[in-house]
């Protein structure tokens, strides 16, 4: 009876609050809408100068098949090498290619010829996968066995194979509307109501701390399965994207989430006496939370000591998940490990957050 009372308070009061039924709504539909298309790790609109000191038919395909390629922007036939530096210099120019004299004929000759690629590397991976991409391309131009063998290599991308960006980044956005809807209102819920002083009359009552706490925390995990509908219907409606995975899954997934970022957001609120700090320790931990998650770059990919963090983290946990449900089709046994770490997470930041609050008796 008093868990109903204190649940319809905290619905009550969230919807009191005009700004927050907005932000739950408006929140997931413009990450949704605008960050998939910005969030691409593709490297693209490399410009290119060209240096072609042969000037043969075969050095002149050379260069049109850069003119040709999506990657590229052709920006032109440079008389020296000496000018199309120049143009790096004043950031027109992101890569030269150097033809040498007698292209066509050591080709001709069956021997290999020296092209000259130069790339700026302020930026690394650009100028890395630009780099690459050009190499591969002079190789194929120049070798024709090359070109033979890769017409007759069958390439197959399973689970994703249009190659698609959209479709590895949507699930991993889901994290990141969890994270601020379910992370950041709890945090402020309590450190609002500490500055109004209305939670010291709760204080008083002969309420349990174990009562409060999962008061505040169930009315989020209700706000999570509604974000998590809006931005699958998203998905589909804009992407065409689909679950490939039973969906069941996803809520099990969101809900454990949930339960981790309320919880953490009120052990933070408990451990705060303003909205402002509140809310820059709650950012300090969400920017490590991500950028450690796997989110934008692979886990093993970072050093050694960076990637151990991962076996705490939750979000990594769900996002490898999200991705194997949602992409692979995954069942249960796929991600049982995931769930596991997410539940385990979860009920120790619960536990620590009924812990944590102090109830005046």
């Amino acid at each position: 009876m008093i868990l109903k009372y204190l649940l319809r308070k905290e619905f009550t009061q969230i919807r009191r609050n005009s700004f927050i039924p907005r932000l739950i709504i408006v929140f997931p539909i413009i990450i949704m809408c605008v960050t998939p298309w910005i969030m691409n790790m593709e490297v693209k609109n490399i410009v290119v100068d060209v240096v072609d000191n042969d000037r043969s038919t075969l050095s002149q395909q050379l260069v049109h098949e850069i003119e040709a390629n999506k990657y590229f922007i052709f920006h032109g036939q440079q008389p020296t090498y000496a000018a199309a530096l120049n143009n790096i210099e004043h950031s027109e120019a992101d890569i030269i290619m150097v033809i040498p004299q007698h292209y066509n004929r050591d080709i001709t000759l069956g021997r290999m010829p020296q092209v000259l690629i130069a790339t700026n590397a302020v930026n690394g991976t650009k100028g890395s996968m630009g780099a690459a991409y050009l190499s591969q391309i002079v190789y194929t131009n120049a070798s024709p066995s090359a070109a033979a063998i890769q017409s007759k290599v069958s390439t197959l991308y399973l689970y994703n194979k249009h190659l698609n960006f959209k479709l590895f980044m949507i699930p991993a956005l889901f994290a990141i509307v969890m994270m601020l809807i379910t992370g950041y209102l709890p945090t402020l819920n309590i450190v609002s109501e500490k500055e109004a002083g209305t939670i010291e009359q709760i204080n008083v009552t002969p309420i349990s701390k174990w009562t409060f706490i999962l008061a505040k925390l169930i009315p989020y995990w209700f706000i999570a399965f509604f974000v998590i509908t809006v931005c699958l219907f998203l998905a589909w409606i804009i992407y065409g994207i689909t679950p490939k995975g039973n969906i069941a899954l996803i809520y099990l997934l969101a809900m454990l989430l949930a339960l981790f970022f309320s919880s953490f957001g009120l052990i933070i609120s408990n451990y705060s006496d303003t909205m402002q700090q509140a809310i820059f320790v709650m950012w300090f931990f969400v920017v490590f939370l991500l950028l450690l998650s796997g989110l934008f770059t692979p886990t093993r990919s970072m050093p050694s000591l960076a990637y151990l963090t991962t076996y705490i983290n939750p979000v990594s946990y769900f996002i490898d998940a999200m991705r194997t449900v949602f992409i692979r089709g995954g069942n249960f046994s796929n991600i049982i490990h995931q769930v596991f770490a997410l539940f385990c997470i979860s009920i120790f930041m619960g536990g620590w957050a009924v812990i944590s609050y102090k109830k005046n008796n």
